[in-house]
């Protein structure tokens, strides 16, 4: 059986409300992003075209709408639809003339879809695996592999990554590993803490010198 309460977080409140916390939640991190940095969002359709509406409506220019191909995604039970197999990745910069950065060697040089071919926008990465939930579950946890990609992507070593909405810390995860400095909060100190405990288990590896290499 597959859970799709997520939480009271992720139960609409009307498209109206959702929208206006939409609008509320991208304003503030408009006001804190830097002039050349960039700001990634995901969602399913229940939501991203709200983000998207939201995004423009703010000013931001959309660079790509990235889709992550789960690969292997839980079947649907009811049997009346396709299977729900992507999230779509809004990237977006603060203004159509901002510089943002984009590390397009570090990307080419990446397996997917094949070494020294560019990126695409399709990215096929699996859920998270055990590993990544050593310390608890998020219901709507994201892999190592597919932060690791966007923290690589559109910063460089010694930037400051903000995550709003950081869950069991996956995005503190990623930007550890590649130098990154971090900022995350959350409303669940339960996951706070599952967070905590991971990001500190990055720190360690990296003190001890072991490495582990991205996706």
């Amino acid at each position: 059986m597959v859970k799709v309460d997520k939480g009271k977080w992720d139960q609409s409140q009307s498209f109206e409300n959702d929208h206006e916390f939409n609008m509320t939640w991208i304003r503030e991190c408009q006001r804190v992003l830097k002039p050349n940095g960039t700001i990634f969002i995901s969602g399913t359709m229940h939501n991203i075209y709200s983000v998207g509406f939201a995004l423009q409506s703010l000013g931001f220019k959309i660079i790509n709408d990235i889709a992550w191909f789960k690969v292997n995604p839980p079947p649907n039970l009811a049997c009346r639809y396709f299977t729900h197999s992507t999230e779509t990745i809004l990237w977006a910069k603060k203004g159509e003339k901002a510089k943002h950065v984009f590390n397009y060697d570090v990307m080419k040089a990446m397996p997917d879809p094949a070494p020294n071919k560019q990126m695409l926008s399709l990215w096929r990465i699996t859920p998270p695996g055990t590993n990544e939930k050593r310390y608890g579950k998020h219901p709507t946890q994201k892999p190592e592999a597919l932060m690791d990609r966007i923290v690589q992507a559109a910063t460089n070593v010694g930037d400051l990554v903000l995550d709003p909405f950081c869950g069991s810390g996956t995005t503190g995860v990623a930007a550890v590993r590649h130098g990154r400095r971090f900022i995350g909060f959350d409303l669940d100190q339960k996951y706070l803490d599952v967070a905590k405990k991971r990001i500190l288990d990055e720190k360690n590896l990296l003190t001890s010198g072991v490495t582990k290499k991205a996706a």
